[in-house]
């Protein structure tokens, strides 16, 4: 319980910090790739946010609506970061990959979890 909520801790602190940098290196090299990157990085929070908050929310659906919301008011709340960083700026399309990255993730494990209770019966 406590290991989940300091996994999901620890992965926003890294996010924090690889956003007051002024420049971070990509191996890739394609258009976009950078809206990829936060879809990846915000649906691995999702991940991790669905992990932590399950110890205290039981409803799947309610579950679901939670994680969203934190992944995306997280995305806010880092693009705002960003904008004072030098270098760096806030980008809606940016905070649009983190919550559409974040509800891909939500909506993958919200399926797997109706399909094991369905199984289960």
């Amino acid at each position: 319980m406590i290991r989940d909520s300091l996994f999901l801790t620890a992965y926003c602190l890294l996010i924090f910090m690889l956003s007051a940098q002024s420049t971070l290196p990509t191996p890739l090299k394609f258009p976009h790739q950078d809206k990829l990157i936060h879809a990846t990085a915000y649906a691995i929070m999702a991940w991790l946010a669905w992990h932590a908050f399950s110890h205290h929310i039981k409803s799947h659906l309610s579950l679901a609506a939670i994680s969203i919301v934190f992944v995306s008011m997280y995305g806010i709340t880092d693009e705002f970061h960003q904008s004072f960083v030098a270098g760096r700026n806030a980008d809606i399309l940016d905070w649009l990959a983190d919550t559409i990255g974040g509800v891909c993730m939500v909506l993958t494990i919200y399926y797997w979890q109706l399909r094991r209770s369905f199984k289960a019966q």
